[in-house]
């Protein structure tokens, strides 16, 4: 019965206390009450904390989306994150991408130069994928946890805090309107009485308000270290990309440059973008031989044919060539006024134009 008792009386005296905050506040916004400021130095702590909280938001949403570009991930992920469960690996772009590459290589076989670039690239780009992965892991790490630590639990606080101040400060304000308001002795006494304890624990919850905030500061130093690990993971990521393309540029040109090049561009063209030295008109000038193995220089000068096996796949750049696949063998013969750097080719009932550099004469 005594507890019964306490608790209608604690649930009154808390409904009078909500009840007459509400008609402070009411008449504040009306115009009718006076309202207690905040001094200036808590003031611009309070908006240094709001400035501080809505960047952080916003570099951490603007973060989540360069991490992770998918909003379904994103959004999986934080469903496993609000349930304390690990998230399930998945591959990213690279990886998806250089799976795809790999499988291609194997399919067209890496015994031919267009399948071993393809199993080359899709090993690259899936220590791309690795590297972003890990770019990706240490940044939630070292850059987004702090920053959301912060949100979730420093900045709650403070919210906390500046909430009862806000509270305390129209109690004390709500104080202040009895006292004005009250004629009787007795009632005067009591009001205040009212306006001492009110004073009193307004003060108090500003200066614990204050405190929390002042740690504000400590709270940009923390972030600024986050930031450079942020951007030392960034530099990281980046040379490991960088090595790992130039490594594969390497590769790639290690196959031969009438493979590189656009089987439909004319062979002048390079040529013709090469810077040509002047000669004086008074130097006689020896004419150089292509450099051309022997094999086919004795070949050029004959009328017969010989086996040759094919190096490099080849297409075709128009009906009078015949296009090639890496390790077949075809007839070649020479024809007279034929282009020096082309044989006559046969497979079959097929003929047509071949480049000598794609070949390799059989003994």
């Amino acid at each position: 019965m005594n507890i019964m008792d306490f608790n209608v009386k604690k649930f009154a005296a808390d409904a009078g206390t909500f009840l007459s905050r509400a008609v402070q506040f009411t008449e504040e916004k009306l115009g009718q009450a006076e309202k207690t400021e905040l001094d200036a130095h808590l003031e611009n702590l309070l908006s240094k904390a709001e400035c501080t909280k809505h960047w952080t938001e916003k570099i951490m949403k603007q973060t989540e989306v360069l991490l992770q570009p998918n909003p379904n991930a994103r959004m999986e992920d934080l469903v496993y994150e609000k349930l304390d469960r690990k998230a399930p690996s998945r591959l990213n772009n690279y990886e998806v991408l250089g799976q795809s590459m790999l499988d291609a290589g194997s399919e067209f076989g890496p015994g031919t130069a267009y399948g071993n670039a393809l199993i080359k690239c899709g090993e690259t780009q899936k220590r791309i994928g690795g590297a972003e992965q890990e770019f990706m892991q240490t940044s939630a790490l070292n850059f987004l946890t702090p920053f959301r630590n912060f949100l979730e639990g420093d900045y709650k606080t403070i919210s906390k805090e500046r909430k009862l101040l806000q509270n305390k400060r129209l109690d004390l304000d709500a104080a202040k309107t009895k006292l004005k308001k009250a004629r009787a002795a007795e009632a005067r006494a009591a009001a205040e009485q009212e306006l001492r304890v009110a004073q009193s624990e307004f003060d108090r919850q500003a200066e614990i308000t204050r405190l929390l905030l002042e740690g504000v500061s400590s709270t940009h130093a923390h972030h600024l270290r986050c930031l450079n690990d942020f951007v030392e993971a960034q530099m990281t990521y980046y040379a490991q990309c960088y090595q790992y393309m130039t490594d594969l540029q390497k590769q790639l040109g290690s196959f031969p440059s009438s493979f590189s090049s656009n089987n439909n561009q004319p062979a002048t063209t390079s040529v013709l973008n090469m810077s040509v030295p002047t000669v004086p008109a008074s130097t006689s000038l020896t004419p150089v031989s292509s450099a051309v193995p022997s094999g086919f220089t004795e070949l050029k000068g004959s009328t017969g044919t010989r086996v040759a096996r094919v190096l490099y796949d080849y297409d075709a750049a128009d009906s009078s060539e015949l296009s090639l696949l890496a390790d077949e063998v075809l007839t070649v013969y020479s024809v007279p006024g034929m282009d020096s750097d082309w044989l006559m080719g046969e497979r079959g009932n097929q003929k047509g134009k071949v480049p000598f550099s794609y070949l390799e004469l059989k003994p």
